[in-house]
């Protein structure tokens, strides 16, 4: 009885040892590069005019998704936008969901540890909107009052990361969070907050297009200027160099500032 014992409890052992060898040959498996896929995925949020949004007909369109669209194209590969939770973005990369983040995606010191970004094409600025019958017209004015951001945006983690900046005048109060600048710029026109953080070009283009301009002030913030770039899986060199390559190439031939021109009015390549 003891002899048999002994001979399962050796079975037992092999058995794991064998399935932990195995879990480590798999584990060290890179994953493929999505540039040997006939189609790859896109993730953004679908709400950030006018970078990534929708039209009146529900239809994506914007900035990132014309200029994705003609890298592609030119790289001869298909390209499917996949709308995601913003806060999300990094998890929905790495689990594999999408191959790619490409909406208005600033690089910060913090993001650089999840995600691998290609060169950097677009520069932004994160600014403060307030309502002109408010009063206030600098970063001084937001003292004890109620400040709007969305959750997971570059501004959001600026704002927590250089407290001295705006934090400390509302008195080191967290943010409302909001999951799109949709329901932020509602809740600013209702006077729920009494500032919003958020994107340049979004709080120009938005503001811009409702005809708001001369309802509200667009105040630049003291925070470094912000570069927009691309992110991929950190083991994906192979993304981020197709990109980098095919950005190139579309500024050669005037294709990046003729898409620029259309949605800002100028040619903001780098």
């Amino acid at each position: 009885m003891k002899k048999k014992t002994g001979l399962l409890w050796f079975a037992a052992i092999g058995m794991v040892t064998l399935a932990a060898c195995g879990s480590g040959k798999d584990a060290g498996k890179a994953v493929p590069s999505a540039t040997e896929k006939d189609e790859v995925i896109v993730g953004l949020d679908d709400t950030f005019v006018p970078m990534g949004f929708r039209d009146d007909n529900g239809d994506l369109t914007g900035f990132d998704v014309e200029l994705a669209t003609k890298v592609f194209e030119t790289a001869d590969k298909k390209v499917k936008f996949q709308p995601i939770d913003w806060s999300m973005k990094e998890t929905e990369l790495s689990n594999g969901t999408i191959d790619m983040i490409w909406n208005g995606y600033t690089i910060t010191p913090e993001r650089e540890k999840k995600v691998l970004f290609t060169n950097t094409y677009m520069k932004n600025l994160q600014v403060l909107v307030t309502a002109k019958d408010s009063g206030i017209t600098d970063f001084a004015g937001m003292k004890e009052k109620k400040l709007g951001a969305q959750e997971g945006s570059s501004g959001y983690t600026t704002f927590n990361d250089q407290t001295e900046v705006l934090k400390e005048l509302v008195d080191g109060q967290d943010a409302t969070l909001y999951a799109s600048f949709n329901e932020a710029f509602i809740d600013l026109e209702n006077g729920r907050i009494d500032g919003l953080l958020i994107d340049r070009v979004y709080a120009e283009y938005y503001l811009a297009k409702a005809d708001k301009l001369a309802d509200y002030n667009v105040i630049d913030s003291p925070f470094e200027v912000e570069d927009f770039a691309v992110g991929v899986r950190k083991d994906d060199q192979a993304l981020a160099d197709l990109i980098n390559e095919t950005l190139v190439k579309l500024q050669a031939d005037g294709s990046f500032a003729e898409i620029s021109i259309k949605w800002f009015g100028e040619d903001v390549t780098p």
